[in-house]
Parts: structure tokens; sequence; C-alpha cells
């Protein structure tokens, strides 16, 4: 009787671990369950699992973080994410970190048994097959040339019928496997790649700066554009006692999907903004033809704000997409201590009303950047008012601008209610909001999805370090002018 394959659980205790477990054992399956990354790590080491399943948020912490690491120490190993919802950014984090696929409710037990055969199907055919064989026959690459000829045909069809691409390199990055896939991407000749580096076959400089890379301690991985609109997520990871695994996988439909989403994103937003001044101004003009009692007022002004909240969101939306699409490409030399006193002396009204100390420091030789001034400005005003919206009446905000290294530093310190750990990688995204943001402050969501943006687009770096129940510290890096 075949030996059932183990499916390890690291899900935090809920219903839907009540689902799972017993769908997965109906299946035929063994099924572990673990609820700490201690208790993940050890039946890592004491076990075999044929898949993991992991919660986006396991025992308060990051599910893909966690994931990372398992697929640092196991680069084959399949893992499958449980996610509370479905988003976009789901689905190109789960590219992003190597993983193979995510399931979100609601679940049915079909669902359930379906991604994990599916994840499985796939390990064997590739990352679990190559990594069971060759520890089974082989223990270097001398020995690979021992494998029978029935093995070698095997593997060679595992190869010709995967549908990403792989290529699998030598400790000294020369060619040893290479398959159809792959060489139907990069148009080579899989006969004279065998046995040649890698940088001789293929002279793709997003592939040579990945390869570059392969000896760091960072993500590996790359999206690669190709002529005719292909795109490829492109991730390098090593093998032990082998050398380096090249996979690309097709995310040609993502990009697509996310251009369009934009474009949807874009048209609505402005078919959305002519009605808006209309209604915003007809609003204005009931107060002209007739006296308003109290509660007419109040609902006029109720109205105004909900209007020019909808507008504010509607802008945001615009920039947002601007940017993505590529069109912010005004750049000139900008001294960002002159854009911060102006962005100080705007906001000085809000300072004055919450009665909050502000205290700027600001070093006395600071080297311009080369970027768009108003996109600067509009970066400094989102942090800004950040900062002072969540920091409590009488609290402190310090800003510090400085150079070190041929770079820019900007960070601004507040005493706002701080952001949980597990969510600062998410602060980011567009729409999202701590789950520990009060109600009361108002928002479109977007102020920090644009100031990603505007860095990025300005080759810079931006992050968060918070602590709950004493603030936050927003930095922002951007490179010197030459």
């Amino acid at each position: 009787m075949p030996k059932r394959e183990l499916i390890l659980l690291a899900l935090d205790a809920s219903p839907i671990l009540k689902l799972m477990e017993p769908a997965l054992k109906a299946a035929g399956y063994q099924v572990a369950i673990v609820h700490d990354s201690s208790g993940l790590i050890k039946a890592l080491a004491e076990s075999t699992p044929s898949l993991v399943l992991i919660g986006e948020k396991f025992n308060g912490k990051n599910g893909f973080e966690e994931a990372e690491v398992m697929l640092d120490r196991f680069p084959t190993l399949p893992i499958l994410l449980y996610a509370e919802k479905d988003t976009s950014n789901i689905a190109k984090a789960v590219l992003y970190s190597g993983l193979s696929g995510y399931i979100y409710p609601p679940l049915r037990t079909d669902d359930i048994v379906n991604a994990v055969k599916a994840s499985l199907a796939r390990a064997r055919k590739l990352g679990d097959w190559l990594r069971r064989e060759v520890k089974k026959t082989t223990s270097s690459l001398a020995e690979k040339a021992k494998i029978s000829e029935a093995e070698r045909a095997k593997l060679e069809a595992i190869f010709a019928n995967t549908r990403d691409g792989v290529i699998i390199l030598d400790e000294n990055k020369q060619v040893v496997l290479i398959n159809n896939t792959a060489c139907q991407v990069f148009k080579v000749d899989e006969s004279k790649a065998i046995g040649r580096l890698l940088l001789d076959v293929i002279a793709h400089p997003e592939v040579i700066a990945l390869l570059s890379r392969a000896d760091d301690q960072i993500l590996k991985n790359h999206e690669i554009d190709f002529d005719g609109g292909k795109v490829f997520n492109t991730q390098l990871s090593p093998i032990p006692n082998v050398g380096f695994v090249l996979s690309l996988q097709d995310i040609t439909y993502i990009r697509e999907a996310d251009r369009v989403k934009s474009e949807f994103i874009n048209t609505v937003s402005h078919d959305l903004r002519s009605p808006l001044t209309a209604v915003l101004g007809y609003t204005e003009l009931i107060g002209r033809v007739g006296e308003l009692n109290e509660q007419q007022k109040d609902f006029m002004r109720r109205l105004e704000d909900a209007v020019k909240h909808i507008t504010s969101l509607v802008n945001d939306l615009l920039d947002l997409s601007r940017m993505e699409a590529g069109f912010d490409t005004r750049r000139e030399s900008v001294q960002l201590e002159n854009i911060l006193q102006q962005a100080l002396t705007a906001l000085d009204g809000q300072v004055k009303k919450k009665k909050i100390v502000v205290d700027a420091k600001i070093a006395d030789i600071i080297p311009s950047v080369t970027a768009n001034p108003i996109r600067i400005r509009q970066m400094m005003d989102n942090i800004l008012e950040n900062a002072i919206k969540y920091t409590p009446t009488h609290g402190t905000v310090e800003i510090n601008l400085r150079s070190e290294d041929r770079q820019v530093i900007f960070n601004i310190i507040d005493t706002g209610p701080g952001i949980p750990v597990n969510e600062q990688s998410r602060i980011f995204e567009k729409f999202y909001r701590a789950t520990n943001a009060s109600d009361d402050i108002v928002g479109t969501g977007l102020g920090l999805a644009i100031v990603k943006s505007i860095v990025d687009s300005h080759n810079g770096r931006v992050w968060v370090e918070s602590t709950i129940g004493v603030g936050s510290t927003f930095f922002v890096v951007l490179p010197a002018a030459e």
C-alpha cells in the first residue's frame, strides 16, 4: 500500500482549519497541524511534508515571511497560502514569493482538495521530482553522468512538458539543463547552450542583472519584458550540491489585467469629475436662492464635505494612474528643504488647531535631487498630513532632513497610535488602512500608495518603523543629483 502524502497545515485555530483537516483526510492525505513558528520548524525537521498550507496571518506573524524562510531552506517545497480575501496585491505577492498558489473564502471541501492536488502535481513534475531523483542518484554533477538512459529520458520528458521555463545551472553558472519553453523564450538552441556559461548563451540585460545577484542575500526574482508584450516572472534559486535553477513563469495575463484595471479606474475617475463639480456648484448656489434653516444648512455642509471627499478620491486615483502609466517624466534640480518649508507653511493651520509641537531639523547643506517638484511636494504633503492627522492633540512631530553617501534622507516621527508589525508591509497598498486606525480619521486610503509610487519613480526607497502606543517613523531616501 503506497505511503500517504503528508500535508502540513500552519494555521491559527479557526473554522476554516476545522474544514480543511477532515477534507484532506477524506481525500487520502495525512494531515499534521502546527500553530506557531517553533512547531513549524520542528515539523519540517522531523518529517518530509509533501505540501505546506500556511495562513496569510500565522500566530501573529506575516505568512509570506514565514513562507520565505521555508523556501530558503527547501526551495522546491510547494507552499499554498490561505488568504482572508482575494486581491490583485495578494496574487502578485504569491508570484513574487515563489509560492505554488493561494486559496481564499468562500471555500468548499472540493476547492481545498483540488488546490492541494494541483500544487502537488506541479511539484512532482519539477521541484519534488528533481530534488528526490538528484538526491537519490547523485551527490554532485559529476555523478549525473551515471544516471541510466531510462532515467535521463524521464527527466528530459518532464522538462519538455513543463509549461514554465526552467534552466539548471552548475555552481559556475554553466547550463546543465534547459527545457523547450526556456529555449523558445530566449530563442536559443538547446544543443548549443548545454555546457556553456549562461551569460554566453543569453544576452538579455535583465537576466544578466539577476544572475549578478546570485550570491546576495536578497530575493532573487525579477519581471522581464520581451518584444511582443510578453512578461515573465523570473526567479533564481540555489540547489544544494548542484548550483542554481532559473525558472520563468508567464505573467503576461496579470500585467494585462492590471493595465485594463488601471484604464478602467482612469476612465471612471475622469468621467466622475464633471458631475461632481456640478453637484458641488449647485450645493453652493442653493443657499443664495433662499434662506435655509439650521438643519438644512447642516445637511448642505455634510453634502459639500462628502462631494469634496469623493473629488479628492477621484483626483488621487487619476494621479496614481498617471504615475503608474509612466506619464510622470518631468525632472529638474530640486532643493528638498525649500519644498519642506512650503509644505509646513501650508499645514500650519492644522498644526495650530491640534496644538501640535513640530520640531524640524534641517542640515546646513542638502544636495539637490533630480525630481518632479510637484510630485515631491505631493509626497511630502501626504506624509506630513498623515503625521499630523494621527498625532493626538498636544502631541509632537519631529522632522529630519539630511544627506549621507550621495543620498538625501527625509524622515518624520509622529506620536500617533502606531501600526501593528504584521501590517506595516501593507500600508503602502491602495485603500489599505491599519486595523487600529480610528474611524473618526477620514482619508481616501491612497495617500501612502501615492507616496510609494512617487518615491519609486524617482529611484528612491520608502519604509516605516512603528511601535504600537508609541508612534511611527516614515523614511524616504532619494538619490542626490549627480
